[in-house]
């Protein structure tokens, strides 16, 4: 074997060598875990300190937040001192008047021709394996519903469904997606 062979292989096996000890983590859910540090998470009940809402709201938002850390992460969900922590309250439910119809007569006052229910969830996050990650902070979102067609009652489980599917995703990217 010529020199210049001996030279290119040798080249070639370094650059695969440097290449073999490069690595980078591809996540489909965007998370930065490193399950080798992180393995388990805790969920304490959260508490309905808004006094509005369906019986169970509390139970609901609890599970959901379960759910979707297990869904879209490979932790194991342990009942305390999980690595990853997660405690709060609804501090929020609230129902509010958008936008004005008016009734068309004299005699009748205007109504409402828009709801919205907007939640507020106040979360304290603790990671005992990072401590900068901690955070406390407050998530809300809102859907608005036509009261004209429905009542509050008809739309309620709905609307908490679809509030709780944004506020968790949003928990979600502030805690271990690091958006």
């Amino acid at each position: 074997m010529r020199s210049t062979n001996k030279l290119s292989i040798l080249a070639v096996g370094l650059i695969f060598l440097l290449f073999q000890s490069c690595s980078v983590k591809y996540s489909f859910t965007g998370t930065n875990i490193d399950y080798n540090l992180v393995k388990t998470f805790s969920v304490d009940n959260f508490f309905n300190d808004a006094g509005g809402g369906p019986a169970n709201i509390e139970q609901t938002f609890t599970e959901s937040l379960k759910e979707y850390y297990q869904r879209n992460t490979q932790l194991e969900l342990v009942r305390t001192n999980g690595n990853l922590q997660f405690m709060g309250a609804i501090t929020q439910y609230a129902v509010t008047p958008q936008a004005a119809v008016s009734s068309g007569d004299p005699n009748l006052p205007d109504r409402a021709g828009t709801m919205r229910l907007t939640i507020r969830v106040e979360v304290e996050y603790i990671n005992t394996t990072n401590e900068e990650e901690n955070l406390k902070q407050s998530f809300s979102f809102f859907q608005d519903y036509d009261p004209r067609t429905s009542t509050l009652l008809d739309v309620e489980n709905d609307l908490v469904e679809e509030i709780f599917k944004n506020i968790i995703q949003d928990i979600f990217t502030a805690t271990v997606a690091n958006w």
